[in-house]
């Protein structure tokens, strides 16, 4: 999903030794010093000298692997999240925040040697978060070939017994009309879990009366992946919980607290604040960002949300900016970096704006240059150039002048604002 920009900030940060990628995608990023492994071959089989994950496996075939003895502490994955910037920030996600994960996500969802887990959404995101837990507890993994598509989601659950799977809210609205059209039943289907967006109360009534009592969520960051709270099917049929992304996973932590950093009680709203094994370890290369973001222990989320007097934990708002669009994160700050190449536009601010199909659909208020003239059509075409499809904005708004504060800086609430008392709402 990644513009080959982000694509060359990422592994400049991270300094790999190795990559491993598709023949398909070589154009699409500068290795530098680092060795490239090559996964699925191009049709046309240009680099027919470059190794290849296929003769690795045939060389290494009924071999065991030798066990290391890695440490918990030690970093097992770089993931990388947007800054207030427009750089990435490396994540540096422990084995213990892995081991953590797992243990919690088949605590919470039961996982076994029974479950066949459906592979629909990108590995890249909340995904491969289950890999690991399924793997761990028996279970199977079924990849999609191609692309996926609505229609094949729902032959995948009635054909190859799938019993869980992980997707953004998008896909599952895109999915429910199929199901009206043509209802199936899914024998097997026992968790459709939404996550990477929030999915309104109503949505989920209506994916239940369709998929059945099977839709279930979490709450996670890649400060903290995927399971910091869990909400099961069971519980999502309560009214009062309908709304909720559940309580806190086994071995979390989770808290409110105030301006201050105190903890509140239950009912009030402040911002979350999490504790315990899931964390990562820190930023990469960035002592400053990391000691803001966890104080005394606590990994600061920069969301919104209360605790009811039972544990379970509401979303409200986030006092971060960034925008959740179909499950994918979107940071404002990336896409204004990219807008701002373009010849006509002085500046831009971009935010989220509630939406039924993208949970937030991305938008940009833009200040031209004077005397420069473009349309809506060009500006998004443009940023598809830069940032892909995910980011793009899918409605562009033209300002006089940008709302700025007393130091001349966009007020990017301020915009929001204007745009929606334009609007009506």
């Amino acid at each position: 999903m990644d513009a080959p920009r982000d694509l060359g900030t990422k592994i400049a940060a991270a300094r790999p030794s190795l990559l491993i990628a598709d023949e398909a995608c070589l154009d699409k990023f500068d290795p530098g010093p680092a060795t490239v492994l090559i996964g699925a071959r191009d049709k046309d089989g240009a680099n027919a000298d470059a190794p290849r994950i296929d003769d690795l496996i045939v060389r290494h075939r009924g071999q065991r692997p030798r066990r290391q003895g890695l440490p918990p502490a030690l970093t097992q994955a770089i993931k990388f999240t947007g800054g207030s910037s427009g750089k990435p920030k490396g994540v540096l996600q422990p084995y213990r925040a892995w081991i953590a994960g797992a243990s919690s996500m088949i605590h919470a969802f039961g996982f076994g040697p029974a479950d066949r887990y459906l592979v629909a959404a990108p590995l890249t995101h909340g995904t491969s978060c289950y890999v690991t837990p399924i793997l761990a507890a028996g279970g199977r993994l079924v990849f999609m070939e191609g692309k996926t598509t609505p229609g094949k989601v729902l032959d995948a659950f009635q054909e190859q017994g799938i019993t869980t799977s992980f997707l953004p809210p998008t896909l599952i609205y895109m999915m429910m009309p199929a199901m009206e059209q043509e209802p199936r039943r899914f024998e097997r289907l026992r968790l459709l879990i939404y996550g990477a967006a929030i999915m309104p109360a109503e949505k989920i009534r209506q994916a239940r009366a369709l998929f059945g009592p099977v839709i279930a969520t979490n709450y996670g960051l890649t400060e903290a992946p995927q399971i910091i709270t869990a909400l099961t099917p069971e519980e999502a049929m309560d009214e009062s919980t309908i709304a909720s992304v559940g309580r806190a996973s086994f071995m979390t932590r989770v808290g409110v607290v105030d301006a201050a950093g105190a903890l509140l009680s239950a009912g009030e709203q402040g911002e979350i604040v999490v504790s315990g094994d899931l964390l990562m370890s820190g930023y990469l290369d960035n002592p400053e960002q990391t000691a803001e973001a966890m104080l005394d222990g606590r990994l600061h989320t920069g969301d919104v949300g209360y605790l009811d007097e039972r544990g379970f934990l509401f979303l409200k708002d986030r006092l971060k900016d960034v925008i959740i669009s179909g499950g994918f994160n979107v940071y404002p700050s990336d896409v204004e970096a990219a807008l701002v190449a373009h010849p006509a536009i002085h500046e831009c601010v971009v935010f989220g704006r509630p939406d039924e199909k993208w949970g937030e659909a991305v938008q940009v208020a833009i200040e031209l240059r004077d005397g420069a003239d473009a349309s809506a059509e060009d500006i998004i075409a443009f940023a598809k150039q830069q940032v892909g499809s995910v980011q793009a904005p899918k409605q562009v708004h033209f300002m006089d002048s940008l709302p700025r504060s007393a130091v001349g800086k966009v007020q990017r609430r301020e915009v929001r604002a204007m745009i929606e008392r334009v609007a009506g709402k």
